[in-house]
């Protein structure tokens, strides 16, 4: 990837779309289970969701090797996909990038009060 695909998103659009082809392959319980991966995987990437699509990249690859396999999603996934997301992610408590710029924002405000108080 080079600077100019990374500044303007192009290589994650290129990425996107192969991902949309390959989910279009999939059985429609798949493919739904792919649209709730992807929505409750997002709270944990950062600006630009670079960062998640080895981890949906994977996600997909289980889903496509699952459904080749013939088995159905419920057994593979079970029935909590949060959990799923969840531990993809890194497991109950992970810290989504919310969370770090909360962090950084209060941080950044008691050391101006600090200041301020003398």
């Amino acid at each position: 990837m080079n600077f100019w695909e990374k500044v303007t998103g192009s290589d994650l659009t290129r990425e996107w779309k192969a991902f949309g082809a390959r989910v279009e392959a999939l059985p429609n319980d798949y493919r739904e289970a792919w649209d709730r991966i992807v929505a409750h995987l997002f709270p944990y990437g950062d600006f630009s969701g670079r960062n998640l699509m080895p981890i949906l990249d994977s996600a997909l690859g289980l889903l496509e090797l699952s459904a080749a396999d013939g088995q159905s999603v419920h057994e593979v996934l079970g029935d909590d996909i949060n959990g799923f997301c969840t531990a993809l992610a890194g497991g109950e408590g992970a810290r989504t990038h919310r969370d770090r710029w909360r962090q950084q924002l209060n941080r950044n405000v008691a050391r101006k009060l600090s200041r301020l108080g003398g």
